[in-house]
């Protein structure tokens, strides 16, 4: 899995990781958001790799956890999911809105490789794989945007509501659609403090 190759989604070690990230993804979002040592506490069993000073709001699902990392400082808000089956990896600053989806799982075309399998046991399993993804420092997702498997957003880009993001970002633009596309180069006139109507 971690190498990008073809694996069995019910091999015993993934099983008993997802199932562990799973419950501590339902046992955070059973939490009141006052519980800041419990919330802290199940967090850094779910998700050891934070950066200083990150905040998840919460409610969350992750499929494992431990191949999520951030730098310090980023920021997401209701309702993240997040199917680390491969290295899922952001920068500091990066500010995630509601209703994003991080999904580096890739699943079959033809449908009769997607279907579901049975071992001589019966476990139910199917075949797929994963591409990482890389968030850089200073990235804002807006509200509803899905980054599939194999993209990397380069620093300070912003997402628009609702896109889809197949393909790689580069830095400093703003970007949205679907598929997520460069609309401009984000620059110095985009300052808030230059907008009259908000001062």
């Amino acid at each position: 899995m971690s190498a990008g190759k073809l694996y069995d989604t019910s091999e015993r070690e993934l099983a008993t990781l997802r199932c562990k990230a799973h419950n501590l993804s339902k046992d955070y979002n059973d939490t009141y958001e006052d519980e800041t040592e419990k919330r802290a506490a199940i967090l850094k069993e779910l998700c050891p790799n934070l950066g200083k000073g990150t905040f998840i709001q919460g409610p969350v699902q992750f499929d494992y956890g431990v191949n999520f990392a951030t730098g310090e400082n980023c920021y997401f808000n209701f309702n993240l999911t997040v199917l680390d089956c491969a290295p899922v990896t952001l920068g500091d600053d990066v500010f995630i809105g509601p209703n994003c989806q991080l999904a580096p799982p890739v699943h079959p075309l033809l449908s009769e490789e997607r279907k579901i399998r049975f071992k001589e046991d019966g476990t139910p399993y199917d075949i797929e794989y994963a591409k990482p993804i890389v968030i850089e420092d200073g990235v804002w997702l807006a509200s509803g945007v899905t980054v599939c498997g194999g993209v990397k957003i380069g620093k300070n880009s912003v997402i628009g509501a609702g896109s889809v993001v197949t393909r790689d970002i580069p830095a400093g633009v703003f970007a949205a659609g679907n598929p997520c596309r460069v609309i401009r180069e984000i620059t110095e006139k985009d300052s808030v403090y230059l907008k009259k109507e908000l001062l």
